[in-house]
């Protein structure tokens, strides 16, 4: 899954969402972990009201299925999670490689259910309507 991460230096989680100068955005995997891509942005990134200033960031996590920021505002979390991207706030600067490290270990366990739905991010949903009624027949008569 990509996990995207609101930085200033690239080491840590240490920016605003909407203030970020940088996303760096990670493959993760269960046992094994790379940086796909850094993202910058460049202007007046202060806080003014102006939602237009969100349209580039919001495009380089489209992909993601998580976005770790250090803050971020209700109507960019709104945004974001019509995206279908989970948003998760640290409580303080945390450093990236423990971030996907602990990632990582829960990968390898059994996910809690929210992190189960963020990886199906992307994948279809099918239903067998054919054996869903079989099954439900057969059900029926016993």
């Amino acid at each position: 899954m990509k996990v995207a991460f609101a930085t200033e230096n690239l080491i840590d989680v240490d920016a605003h969402f909407g203030w970020a100068k940088k996303i760096a955005i990670y493959e993760v995997q269960p046992d094994a972990s790379r940086l796909v891509e850094v993202v910058e942005f460049a202007g007046d990134l202060a806080e003014d009201g102006t939602e237009d200033k969100l349209v580039p960031k919001l495009d380089a996590v489209r992909d993601c299925a998580m976005l770790y920021v250090a803050a971020i505002g209700g109507s960019a979390a709104a945004k974001v999670v019509n995206l279908r991207v989970h948003p998760v706030k640290v409580a303080s600067a945390q450093p990236i490689a423990n971030i996907i490290e602990r990632l990582q270990e829960v990968l390898k366990g059994t996910p809690p259910p929210w992190l189960r739905k963020v990886l199906l991010k992307g994948r279809e949903r099918s239903f067998d309507f054919d054996a869903e009624q079989d099954a439900a027949s057969e059900a029926e008569h016993v």
